[in-house]
């Protein structure tokens, strides 16, 4: 099944005294990158994270963020700092003259948001603990990634159907290439005989020897097989891609070099306004495949 490295999961759950809100996103890239916006006073939230994320997925840049805050109002032991959050407000209000002077609009932060900065709510030493907190947060990732692969496998669903269908394009092609080399092959033939007859029949002081050599080597130059045989190769080897389990993405990658290469060198040796036509289709289509393939992880 092929997995696309496009995807996005939102979820809100609480748990332990909190309430929190997870948005993952990811788009495609060479390896995996996470970026990760998690709440610094939740101590080793973010290593653990990560550790989960690096486990569960394979490449692609990933963007993880989560909001966290207290349910309810400020409890016994807890009591919000007046000199942090007054200088948080003043922050604030810099960041919103800032935006308007460049004529950038900006969500405003709640009440949950400025709570959630480091230090705005100073708690006891009781409740300075939390472990149970991240704990809680770590046992609902399955959760956030089971909708993330979800989305990722759908568009996977759909990347293949549309790979697959450039593949049978490709296959077509490069049928109807053979079809069109080997018509030209009887012509280009024939065409060589008849102008090594009419060399031999003018000149004087030819090698015929030389000449037949000559005329050899220009049909080997000309012979597109062995480029055909391994299109067709690599036809056979992107289907087998297509139905494994496995990540296949960088293996597609550099599958699709080597149909390029073999479009190039077909083109190269076409000498023939039909098989120079198959070819631009070919290589048309090949980079529309290459660009879908990026997208698979």
């Amino acid at each position: 099944m092929t997995i696309s490295m496009t995807g996005f999961a939102a979820r809100r759950t609480s748990g332990a005294g909190h309430g929190w809100l997870w948005d993952i996103r990811s788009v495609n890239g060479k390896g995996l990158e996470l970026r990760l916006r998690v709440p610094d006073w939740i101590d080793g939230l973010e290593a653990a994270l990560r550790a989960e994320l690096q486990k569960a997925l394979g490449r692609g840049n990933v963007s993880l963020s989560l909001k966290a805050a207290r349910e309810g109002a400020p409890v016994d032991g807890a009591r919000i700092n007046p000199g942090v959050l007054a200088g948080v407000l003043r922050a604030l209000a810099e960041v919103e003259e800032a935006a308007m002077a460049a004529g950038v609009t900006l969500a405003q932060p709640t009440s949950a948001d400025v709570l959630a900065m480091r230090g705005v709510l100073e708690q006891s030493a009781a409740e300075e603990d939390t472990a149970p907190l991240r704990a809680a947060i770590l046992a609902d990732l399955p959760a956030l990634l089971a909708e993330f692969h979800a989305m990722r496998a759908a568009e996977g669903r759909a990347l293949q159907t549309v790979i697959a269908a450039q593949i049978d394009t490709i296959a077509t092609l490069a049928a109807e290439a053979r079809a069109q080399a080997d018509a030209r092959r009887d012509k280009a033939a024939q065409g060589l005989r008849d102008g090594m007859a009419r060399l031999l029949a003018n000149g004087d002081g030819f090698d015929e020897t030389r000449v037949a050599q000559e005329l050899a080597l220009m049909a080997v130059k000309a012979d597109v097989t062995e480029e055909l045989d391994r299109l067709d190769a690599h036809v056979a080897a992107a289907r087998a891609l297509l139905a494994e389990t496995a990540p296949v993405g960088r293996k597609f990658d550099f599958l699709m070099q080597e149909f390029l290469r073999e479009a190039n060198t077909l083109l190269s040796k076409a000498g023939d306004l039909d098989l120079t036509r198959i070819g631009l289709d070919l290589k048309t289509v090949i980079d529309q495949m290459r660009e879908q393939v990026q997208n698979v992880e």
